[in-house]
């Protein structure tokens, strides 16, 4: 007998989405506790497993370099898989490819944690990533045809919730669990909770009423998929690049990247082609105005915020020596703002429309940037957890509701295809966002080598009386690695605030119904 909870067709479930009051009913909230264990899964992953890359160099006898693939290689599996994923949900349903991510990432988990080697640690990190970059996309379809677009705000709270607190309580865990245990933890701990959701998610989604019709475009899997893997690499290969060599002008990243655009670039035209009826990923959906206005404000959000908030654990070793696991305590309360704002912010945007909630929460992502402009290695811990929790207010308020605002203005044929250009778009400035701002800071570092770099070494263990200096040059170097942090906060700054320009242009009532992407086009 089956045990999964039925309802009529699998889109149904928008006219249930929601009780005669506006509130979500229990069918959503069901729905909605499948959606989030995936993303905890797959977004906790990626930071537990920065905490550990010093674990990986003493364990393997690598240099950082060469661990950092162990992210760099989940990344790209993100960047192959992530424009499947609209093709692949029309194709077999999302209950049936939901389930398959969550058990190729809970089983690339089980093999990561077997590793005898950083080669083989690379190659299952990988095959996590091929589940991994399925899971945030066909989540957001699943919850935007569950609840309706006049609901779509507050589900979308909802799921951003592990999406904003991954980042913040990741090191956390990773720390504590290296620390009480061992590194093998940082994936065991998927494992059981992979085993829950596949249950769940067998149980609690709609079974799959799919009607199979288009065709596999290749061609476009072959340029975009390689494409996007490329750049990212090329991309992610500057800081290193920068480091060692003193320029990024190098093979490892120059060939990659332009062969990457190079790749991207042809699929445009091949995607727009009359005859291209369903390409690999959508590109006509920038006829819709609200999509090509939430993608532009993603895309600088996301390089802005996400590249930053990379910076704010590192500057608390660097700069004020202390341990990962304390580093992450102190960032946590920008994960507590975004709670107290987030179901604020989902609820308003259903009411008000999502533009001017994303507007209020810039404001305040901008004045809690901007407060770190001053930061040097004498800030207060007060001051700078008060910058936390004021960009913690205004993050709350900001991405989910961008990402409700391209969401609810398709049709319901389009949402798979619009979630899978929305997270092609975050991921893409989320990478170009860590590259530019660890290299501003590199640069920022090299201006002062003479204290920065030995103050460095210093704080990797080196001998003060080795490196050569004295306590007052280890002061100045710490004021001068201070200073840098404050500079890369300023560029920050601006481009949080350049979203203010395009999110000025994002719907300011609410969006009852989908909307006519041709109709939006001469709104």
């Amino acid at each position: 007998m089956s045990t999964e909870i039925d309802s009529p067709a699998g889109d149904a479930g928008a006219a249930a989405g929601s009780t005669d009051d506006g509130r979500l009913d229990r069918r959503v909230m069901l729905v909605a506790g499948v959606v989030v264990l995936g993303a905890v899964m797959s977004i906790l992953d990626i930071t537990v497993v920065a905490v550990a890359q010093r674990t990986f160099q003493d364990i393997f006898g690598k240099t950082q370099a060469q661990v950092a693939w162990t992210a760099t290689g989940y990344t790209l599996a993100l960047a192959m898989v992530i424009p499947l994923t609209g093709y692949a949900a029309d194709r077999f349903g999302t209950k049936r490819l939901y389930i398959m991510a969550i058990v190729l990432f809970t089983a690339g988990s089980a093999l990561c944690s077997t590793a005898s080697s950083l080669e083989m640690l690379v190659f299952f990190r990988v095959l996590q990533g091929l589940g991994g970059g399925m899971l945030m996309p066909l989540g957001m379809t699943i919850m935007t045809r569950a609840a309706g677009p006049e609901r779509l705000g507050r589900v979308m709270a909802i799921l951003g919730v592990p999406m904003l607190l991954g980042p913040i309580f990741g090191p956390i865990l990773g720390g504590w669990l290296i620390d009480v245990a061992s590194w093998h933890w940082i994936f065991l701990i998927n494992v059981p909770i992979g085993i829950i959701a596949t249950v769940y998610a067998w149980r609690v989604l709609d079974r799959d009423d799919v009607h199979p019709s288009e065709s596999f475009d290749f061609i476009g899997m072959l340029l975009l998929s390689p494409g996007l893997a490329l750049f990212l690499y090329g991309v992610s290969s500057i800081p290193a690049a920068k480091q060692q060599h003193g320029t990024m002008y190098t093979t490892n990243v120059v060939v990659p990247t332009l062969l990457g655009i190079a790749l991207v670039v042809a699929f445009v035209p091949w995607a727009l082609r009359k005859r291209n009826i369903h390409p690999l990923v959508q590109l006509r959906l920038f006829t819709n105005r609200y999509m090509t206005v939430a993608v532009i404000t993603m895309t600088l959000f996301a390089m802005a915020f996400f590249g930053a908030s990379l910076l704010f654990t590192l500057y608390f070793q660097q700069v004020r020596g202390e341990s990962p696991l304390s580093s992450g305590w102190l960032v946590a309360p920008q994960g507590f703002g975004a709670m107290l704002t987030m179901p604020v912010a989902g609820f308003l945007a259903d009411k008000i429309g999502p533009g001017k909630v994303v507007l209020t929460g810039l404001v305040l992502d901008t004045v809690g940037m901007a407060m770190l402009i001053p930061v040097d290695d004498k800030t207060s811990y007060a001051y700078i957890i008060t910058s936390f929790v004021i960009m913690g207010f205004g993050m709350g308020s900001t991405m989910m509701p961008v990402f409700t605002a391209a969401l609810a203005s398709l049709k319901d044929a389009d949402i798979a295809r619009g979630s899978t250009l929305m997270n092609i778009t975050q991921q893409i400035a989320i990478s170009m966002g860590t590259a530019l701002f660890s290299v501003l800071l590199t640069n920022a570092y090299n201006s002062h080598p003479s204290t920065v770099l030995p103050t460095l070494a210093v704080q990797n263990g080196a001998d003060p009386a080795t490196v050569g200096l004295s306590p007052g040059q280890m002061a100045q170097g710490l004021h001068f690695m201070g200073q840098s942090f404050g500079g890369v906060y300023l560029v920050a700054t601006v481009l949080v605030g350049l979203c203010l320009v395009p999110s000025f242009f994002l719907p300011r009532k609410p969006m009852e119904k989908p909307v006519d992407p041709a109709a939006l086009m001469g709104a």
